[in-house]
């Protein structure tokens, strides 16, 4: 029985990256050898246990073979006469196939260091095509680590698309590792290579349609309106911002690729249809309701929230009403950061100011100031109970617009 430093902990570590978990494997050993030691099963798929003092996972030594379509269509062996190297071959990337033994010497069967330091994402078998959710992984490392793609690796990828393997895959998986991947330091990186191997048309089309569609170039210097929203993304992931804003930078203007051809550059009504566009998103690849939600709200009033110095109180209060800024703040932070990263989101435009943001702001903290309960109060002692929510609902929309009023003092 002998125990090794597997995938992800192995790799970062060479890479000279923190290791957050660490994953084993171990050769020779039965599920009754492992319970005897006092490690504790878990998986559910194929044997993994937990270690009776650490808590770290230890799976056994195992070889996979597809009998179905889909991620889920594998039959595992696992045995005490499984070796090392056949455990490392069914893995996904070389990167993430090499080991470490337990005095620290590297086993690196199929060149995963030199990959490592030549910065190549290379499959380690044909047994990639046999798993789909292995071309969204690939895509995410991209993003992750900046690393091009070995161009037979690209090729394979490309035939899963064409065979449609990629379409066995299931929603959350697809939003699962989409969110990895936006999370990480370089997203567009991956958004990039799905498109190269065909697979954003299959997965997310609505933003695939995107790519070779203009705009305005007084307005967009970058002129491709797929690839403003990779620069706006990126610039997201700059800024370190949520998820739920990186996924509404992602899908604010999806209604540009659906602008019929005679009408470019321009893109009237875009916002509407990327409303639309968005929501059939979101339902086929279940979206969590806090990424759809904003989501919604920026693909609907990015427009606006550009034109803020132009905008009436009256419309602001009305803005901050629907973006519900009120109970949740933290959220209207996140859609007028999305925002930004809209504007930002152009050759030469990561540095310059964006004051459309901070003149919401202020419209913000003067209608918080309003003090909805004594308004409340006060209405109580002269109306009825039937005529009182409407009254109070409108009397605290006034005072709102009218503190918004005298914050901005060029109305």
């Amino acid at each position: 029985m002998k125990t090794y430093l597997v995938g992800g902990s192995v790799r970062d570590e060479l890479l000279g990256l923190p290791v957050k978990d660490h994953d084993y494997v171990v050769v020779g050993a039965s599920p009754e050898d492992m319970a005897r030691l006092g490690y504790r099963p878990v998986g559910k798929d194929f044997p993994v246990f937990l270690h009776p003092q650490t808590h770290e996972q230890y799976a056994l030594a195992r070889t996979e073979r597809k009998v179905s379509r889909g991620y889920k269509g594998f039959e595992v062996f696992a045995s005490p006469q499984v070796t090392l190297q056949e455990d490392l071959a069914r893995r996904d990337l070389t990167i993430n196939s090499i080991a470490k033994d337990e005095v620290g010497n590297i086993i690196d069967p199929f060149n995963g260091v030199a990959d490592l330091e030549a910065g190549i994402l290379r499959h380690v078998s044909p047994a990639f095509s046999e798993d789909p959710v292995r071309i969204l992984r690939a895509a995410r490392f991209a993003a992750r680590f900046s690393f091009h793609m070995a161009p037979e690796t690209l090729m394979l990828m490309n035939d899963m698309v064409h065979n449609g393997e990629v379409d066995a895959l299931v929603p959350e998986r697809v939003w699962q590792e989409l969110a990895r991947g936006l999370m990480e330091n370089n997203p567009s990186r991956m958004f990039y290579i799905l498109r190269e191997c065909g697979a954003l048309a299959r997965i997310m089309p609505e933003v695939d349609a995107l790519f070779g569609v203009p705009q305005p170039a007084h307005a967009h210097p970058e002129i491709d309106t797929g690839v403003h929203v990779m620069l706006a993304i990126d610039y997201a992931a700059a800024k370190s911002y949520s998820l739920p804003a990186r996924f509404a930078t992602l899908t604010h203007d999806l209604g540009k690729g659906t602008t019929p051809p005679e009408e470019w550059p321009r893109h009237i009504g875009h916002e509407a249809r990327s409303v639309r566009l968005t929501q059939d998103l979101c339902e086929r690849i279940k979206i969590p309701k806090d990424c759809r939600d904003l989501a919604l709200l920026v693909a609907r009033y990015h427009g606006d929230v550009h034109r803020a110095g132009e905008l009436k109180p009256s419309t602001m209060a009305n803005m901050l009403q629907v973006v519900d800024a009120y109970r949740k703040p933290q959220r209207f932070e996140e859609f007028l950061q999305a925002c930004a990263c809209d504007f930002h989101g152009r050759p030469g435009y990561a540095a310059k100011p964006y004051p459309q943001a901070e003149r919401l702001q202020k419209a913000f903290a003067a209608a918080k100031r309003v003090d909805a309960g004594a308004i409340a109060a006060e209405l109580s002692r002269k109306l009825d109970a039937a005529e009182l929510p409407g009254a109070i609902n409108a009397k605290v929309c006034e005072a709102r617009i009218a503190r918004i009023k005298a914050e901005l003092t060029d109305y």
